[in-house]
Formats: C-alpha cells, structure tokens, sequence
C-alpha cells in the first residue's frame, strides 16, 4: 500500500475504507464486521469514520472487526462540531476509544466548520495529541476562509483535510489543494467516485476504462490517486467492490489519459466553494 507522509512525519496509506451508513442498524451489525474484516484481508488498512456515523454506531462494528488486529492499521475518525470546545473534543474521543475498542486514533478531525472558536477546538487536539490518544489532527470540509481561520501555530501541522472531491466535483482544486499542499497536509477524497451523480456513467471514462482493460470506478479512483498528496477512502457494502476498487491503485495513466478526462472533467476556472455531501 502506497503511503504519504504527514507534516508530523507519521506515514498514512493513500487508500482506506469509508464507513458512512454503517451501524444504523442493529441487525446488519455482524455483516458490516465482516466486510470489515475481509477489507482488511485485501490489504486495506486505513478505515475512515465518525462518531457522526450511526451516532457512534459505526465505530463500534469497526470496533469489534478490529480486535487483535489494531496494530496494522490506520484509523481515522471525525467529531461533531458541538463537540469542539476544548473539553468537549476529549470527551468525544474518549467516547470514540471506547467505542473503538482501542487506546489511540490515527487522525481525528473536526468534521465540518462550525460556531466554537478555533483556539479551543485545536488546544483540545493538541493536549490529546501530548496524551497519546490522537497521533495527529486536522480538519474535514473546511474551505480556504475556513483553513485561514485556523490559529497560526496549528495551520502546519494539520494532517488532512477531508473534502468531497472527484472528477465531476473538483472544487477543492481552485484555492484548498493548493493551500494543504504548500504545507504538507494531504486531502482525503469523500465520496471519490460521486455517488449518486452521473459521473461513471461519462462516456469519456468509459473509453479511458476500455483501453485499460478496467471499470469506470477504477479510472475515476485512479485519477483521485494520480492528485498529489491525495488520499480516498471509497465505502461499498460489497467485498468484490471493495476488491475492485483496490486494483485502481495499479492503474498508470498516460498523459492522453489525463488530458482526455481534464478536457471532459475541467477544473474551475473561477472562484467557487466547496461542495459537501
């Protein structure tokens, strides 16, 4: 598994699993542990979450599909933005260590901007970070005025910032990527292949997978991991879908392939704010 360096020099795998929609419901609980597992099996070991996800539900079939097996991954969770004064963001983990079975997260992200101010939110990071229960922090949807507002001495060692982004929607590239990259902080792509959109219907795609000999989803994920210092974490309820989407990560576009999904896929030409979904 390919990895990116954080600004921290901790290392994070460019492909993971994203766990939106698990543990809503009791009775899939075994199912969504399993596929969990058989991930894991395939060689993902980044496993994106929130504590959003199921209202803690999510973390805690990544919980018990984890057991014995922690040492080996890299796990990811967000928090609310209510639960971002300094107290409140070391109560949220705590509560997402108990769910997770396990005494640290990799990366732990205040999941959207919201009305708490920042010096509090990123003192609480920082004292989990001297603590031992977060390895590093950062952000989720935060747009560039957002990414400025950011207290200076934390603006360098942001571990990511978790954005939607994909061929069809690539706000990110107008002012955010630039920004992350200057200082290190890799994007982590939600959503990678437009769920829900028309994007894998493209027939510009389709003739990039043809040629390939791969599917729609593989191009689109391989052209998210052609982006530098970009991570995405594509969820799916299946194992072969998962196992498909990882072969995206031996797929080398040329430049004619590049060129034809730039020329059928352009990034904005004008100031425009991110999307979020």
């Amino acid at each position: 598994m390919r990895q990116l360096t954080l600004p921290s020099g901790h290392a994070m795998p460019v492909f993971g699993l994203g766990t939106w929609r698990m543990g809503e419901h009791l009775d899939r609980f075994q199912d969504e542990t399993d596929l969990i597992r058989g991930a894991l099996d395939l060689g993902i070991t980044l496993i994106d979450t929130a504590e959003m996800y199921g209202e803690g539900g999510a973390e805690e079939v990544i919980g018990e599909a984890i057991r014995g097996r922690r040492d080996d991954l890299f796990l990811v969770s967000k928090f609310y933005p209510h639960n971002a004064s300094r107290s409140g963001v070391v109560e949220a983990c705590e509560r997402s260590l108990q769910r997770l079975k396990c005494d640290c997260i990799d990366l732990y992200l205040l999941h959207w901007p919201g009305g708490i101010p920042l010096e509090q939110t990123f003192a609480g990071l920082q004292a989990l970070q001297e603590s031992g229960k977060i390895r590093d922090y950062g952000v989720s949807n935060f747009d560039l005025h957002d990414l400025r507002a950011i207290p200076e001495a934390y603006r360098d060692r942001l571990g990511g910032n978790q954005v939607f982004y994909n061929l069809a929607h690539r706000e990110p590239e107008w002012a955010v990527a630039d920004w992350c990259r200057q200082r290190g902080t890799p994007l982590m792509a939600y959503s990678p292949l437009d769920q829900g959109g028309e994007l894998l219907k493209s027939s510009v795609i389709a003739k990039v997978a043809e040629n390939h000999g791969a599917s729609p989803a593989q191009i689109a994920l391989a052209w998210l991991l052609h982006q530098p210092e970009t991570v995405v974490i594509p969820k799916s309820a299946r194992l072969k879908r998962i196992e498909d989407n990882l072969a995206a990560l031996d797929i080398e576009l040329s430049a004619g392939d590049l060129q034809d999904l730039d020329s059928a896929f352009p990034a904005p030409q004008r100031a425009v704010r991110l999307g979020m979904r």
